[in-house]
């Protein structure tokens, strides 16, 4: 059974095509459709997320227990956990959404705690917005894998649990490879919450494909 897919009834028709433009509940971007949380950084740290992301990235995430206690436990508990390092974007679709939070990159995993109860809210899935993912039938069935909205989609309203919103590094969520599967995954490298105060991981190296491998570089003598 595919476990943890978000593709339900009108989500999997928006997994063929990019969000249309001029649709009503899909206009593109402006400004009253990504206003910023009002928020302490200082002061809560205890519900700020922190994914350091493969393309150089940090995206900071707000999270909000008031909209749904249990979910944001649970993305505390794992995040904490280090379940969620070096887990990647696995179905990333343009104009929509980048969805990661299993560990197996299949859309089909997800950890061994028991699936939540749903908490959904009346806050609109906006451009930012971080959601969980679950099982198209099971409204109780989320897990572990979650979402991060390119565009507005009011359809998901009240259909998903929306948890939180990128509050810094929409340009790093923007830049994440897109693909179902990416063909080369962006990966979250470190997952933390701010209050804990974990230094930002080091850039992983870049490994060069064969065909940018040149003749120099074939006939370097072997350090010791």
């Amino acid at each position: 059974m595919l476990k943890r897919l978000i593709a339900a009834g009108a989500i999997a028709s928006l997994a063929v095509t990019a969000a249309p433009v001029g649709a009503q509940d899909e206009a593109p971007v402006g400004p009253r459709l990504y206003a910023p949380l009002d928020y302490d950084a200082t002061a809560d740290r205890e519900n700020i997320l922190l994914l350091d992301l493969s393309n150089g990235g940090r995206v900071a995430i707000r999270l909000m227990p008031d909209w749904a206690p249990g979910h944001v436990e649970r993305i505390k508990t794992l995040t904490r956990q280090g379940f969620y390092d070096g887990v990647v974007f696995h179905r990333v679709i343009d104009g929509f959404m980048a969805q990661t939070g299993d560990p197996t990159g299949t859309g089909q995993g997800g950890s061994t705690l028991p699936d939540l109860t749903a908490e959904f809210n009346p806050m609109p899935h906006l451009r930012g917005t971080v959601s969980m993912a679950r099982l198209a039938s099971n409204e109780d069935s989320a897990n572990s894998q979650f979402f991060i909205v390119f565009y507005p989609r009011f359809s998901l309203d009240k259909n998903y649990t929306n948890f939180g919103r990128v509050i810094s590094g929409m340009d790093a969520v923007d830049g994440i490879n897109r693909g179902e599967p990416p063909a080369d995954p962006t990966r979250i490298l470190q997952a933390s919450i701010a209050a804990d105060n974990k230094p930002v991981p080091a850039p992983q190296p870049v490994v060069p494909q064969a065909d940018e491998i040149s003749l120099e570089d074939l006939n370097a003598p072997i350090s010791q």
